[in-house]
């Protein structure tokens, strides 16, 4: 499959989370969430979370996983389907995946404010918390990502090649987020009154095709 011409990139969060992002401008890297303990739910795996703050990156062997604000290269993301599922050990989050927002951005628009800002970012040919995986810190390099497997809906087979990753140092701005996906009318009336605090209004849509 083709490198697509302009490449979105996702981050999912909790919708009572969005506040504190809107209120510091930012999405923060784990290393950094750690540090400030903001407001809201906590989701994902708290084993690979920890894994991911003392991965080190090929390209940057002084910068590690942890300390990168992540995303994916598509919505309903692999992650997603375990909190849909809601039966994963690892996981304490239980609240299924109706509160989960995907905050939407360009790659070519983040790359190019990284790079003015002095950003370190990479991006990974699969699951950045698992042991092994390859990063590339050139856009050049974006057909080594199996857009196939990124874009699947049925990904048996090709689940650590779904999760590749794009990850900007330190922590990604709130401005950049060009749309906001949400499953239902709750949720979608929640990141409203959320975005009343902020001057920069994403777009905002129910977006159900991007849920399981």
């Amino acid at each position: 499959m083709t490198i697509p011409a302009r490449p979105k990139i996702y981050h999912i969060v909790h919708v009572d989370k969005l506040p504190s992002i809107i209120a510091d401008g930012y999405i923060w890297c784990d290393a950094e969430i750690i540090s400030r303990v903001p407001s809201g739910t906590t989701i994902g795996m708290g084993k690979i979370k920890t894994r991911r703050l003392h991965k080190p990156l090929n390209s940057y062997p002084d910068l590690h996983v942890g300390d990168c604000a992540p995303f994916y290269f598509c919505p309903r993301s692999v992650m997603l389907y375990m909190f849909w599922k809601n039966n994963h050990p690892e996981i304490t989050y239980d609240g299924g995946q109706e509160p989960i927002v995907h905050l939407m951005a360009d790659l070519q628009d983040v790359v190019q404010w990284a790079e003015e800002n002095d950003r370190r970012w990479v991006f990974t040919d699969s699951n950045a918390g698992s042991f092994y995986f390859n990063d590339y810190a050139d856009i050049g390099q974006l057909d080594q990502i199996d857009w196939g497997a990124v874009e699947a809906r049925s990904w048996s087979g090709c689940r650590e090649q779904k999760q590749a990753e794009f990850l900007v140092e330190n922590s990604f701005p709130w401005e950049l987020v060009e749309r906001i996906g949400v499953q239902n009318q709750a949720t979608y009336t929640q990141v409203a009154h959320a975005l009343t605090a902020s001057a920069h209004k994403p777009h905002l849509e129910i977006k159900t095709e991007w849920y399981y």
